[in-house]
This record gives C-alpha cells, sequence and structure tokens, in this order.
C-alpha cells in the first residue's frame, strides 16, 4: 500500500540521515499551543528575558531590536517528556539574539562560546584590515586582486574552524561535527547549525528528553528577502536545517516506540 504523504505539521523539521538511508520527520505535535503563549508574553512583555521578574528586565533582550535596522527573527518552541514522565517546554531563537549566544531560558548554541569567541577574536581583525587596505587599493589592479584573493582565503579559513565547533549529537546517542553530516550541496552556508530546529533537539538529547512536538514562527520585522512575516508559523529551512536534521533526528522514531 502506498505511504500517505505527510502534511507540514506532521514534517515540521525533516532530513535525509546519511548513516542509514532514511529521511527522518518530525511533527507539530501541541506545541503551536505553547508557541501562542510566548506570543503573548512577547507581545506584552515587549522582552524575551522569560525568567526575570519585573525591575530585573535586561535591556539587551527588548524584541524592539526586532522591528528596527536588523529585523525579525525566527523562534521556536518544543515540548518535551522528561524521564520522570513530566513535560518540559524548551524554547530557541535562531543565531545570537542582540550579540548574545547564551540567554537564560533558552536553547544555547551548538558549539562552545568561549572557543567561538577566541576564534573570532583572532581571525575577524584580520579580515577587516584587509577589507580597510582594498579600499584604498586600486579597483582591478594586481594588490587588488592580491588582497581580495587573502581576505577569501582567510574568511574560508575561518569558517573551517568555526564548523569544527559544531558539535551535533542524535537520538542514538552519535556525535559529529558539523561537515561530516551536511548533506546539502556546495559549501555549508554561512549560519548553519544557528537555527532553532537544530539548537532545540541538541538540547533534548543532552538534557535526555524525548521530543513530542515542535513548532517555529517568526517574530519582527519582515526579512530583507520578504521570505518572513511577523507571527507567521513556518517549517524548519531546507538550506540550512534539512541538510543536517537527517542525522540530529536519527534514532528519535526507536525512542518514540516507532518507525517511518
Amino acid at each position: 500500500m502506498q505511504q500517505k504523504k505527510k502534511s507540514q505539521q506532521e514534517r515540521i523539521a525533516e532530513g535525509f540521515c546519511l548513516d542509514c538511508g532514511v529521511e527522518h520527520s518530525f511533527h507539530e505535535g501541541s506545541a503551536r499551543t505553547h508557541c501562542r503563549e510566548l506570543m503573548q508574553f512577547m507581545e506584552e512583555e515587549k522582552r524575551i528575558d522569560i525568567l526575570a521578574t519585573r525591575g530585573q528586565e535586561d535591556s539587551q533582550l527588548t524584541t524592539a531590536t526586532l522591528f528596527g535596522e536588523a529585523r525579525g527573527k525566527m523562534f521556536g518552541v518544543m515540548v518535551c517528556r522528561a524521564a520522570d514522565g513530566s513535560e518540559r517546554i524548551l524554547r530557541a531563537f535562531s543565531g545570537q539574539y542582540n550579540g548574545n549566544w547564551q540567554v537564560v531560558g533558552w536553547a544555547p548554541p551548538l558549539f562552545n562560546v568561549e572557543i567561538f569567541t577566541m576564534i573570532y577574536a583572532d581571525i575577524e581583525p584580520q579580515i577587516k584590515h584587509l577589507g580597510r587596505e582594498l579600499q584604498h587599493a586600486e579597483h582591478g589592479s594586481p594588490r587588488w586582486k592580491d588582497l581580495m584573493n587573502r581576505r577569501k582565503q582567510l574568511s574560508q579559513r575561518w569558517m573551517q574552524e568555526i564548523h569544527t565547533l559544531y558539535s551535533l549529537t542524535n537520538f542514538r546517542g552519535q556525535k559529529r561535527p558539523l561537515n561530516e553530516v551536511f548533506t546539502g550541496t556546495g559549501g555549508i552556508p554561512t549560519g548553519t547549525g544557528d537555527c532553532c530546529a537544530p539548537k532545540l533537539f541538541n538540547q533534548a538529547v543532552k538534557e535526555n528528553l524525548q521530543p513530542l512536538g515542535l513548532t517555529e514562527f517568526y517574530w519582527g520585522r519582515e526579512n530583507a528577502s520578504q521570505t518572513r512575516q511577523h507571527g507567521r508559523f513556518y517549517p524548519s529551512c531546507a538550506s540550512k536545517c534539512a541538510p543536517i536534521l537527517g542525522f540530529m533526528l536519527c534514532g528519535l522514531d526507536e525512542m518514540q516506540g516507532h518507525t517511518e
């Protein structure tokens, strides 16, 4: 019998796993209800520091930045079951929030922030210096071409070092660096591993939680490409998430007591 095609709510996150040769997917479950609660909090409180009490709010965590030049951001909520049977709600934002990789009450990134900062502090000034040199070089001249090539090589080395920092663990307990599990064509896009779904699945694995549902939404000013609008729900992205989610989701079906 032909398998019925899954609806978007039944495949809010998906990806092909190179290890087992299976297209894994994950559903929305009851996460949208908890997502709306988060949206209501952000609408009323105008901030994301969900654990802060009145008078102790962090000015860096206001939602005002999402409606300015920086534009909006994706947010995600995952419903999980803990080992004792209790329900756990995990939350994530994509990338950094106003320069912060780590915010209390939100899923952490997939890398060691201290090491990331050290690499950034070492290479970023060099890239900026080459950029300033380029501004004073004649366009198309041998010096300009040399500077362009040096900056490109430095940027590529930087990204390679950064990618090795990303540690992905799936529900079979397998642990791999980002560049070993990425299934997309071409190079690894900047920001891969920084989206909500990878952060949430990673936290669930680390804390021995069983994911039951996931939902993501966009909050803030429409993005530059006009593909994301305020308050709308979206599945995990195809360019950065799908190429790594196949590996990250591997083993979850067995945990849930069924196979695809």
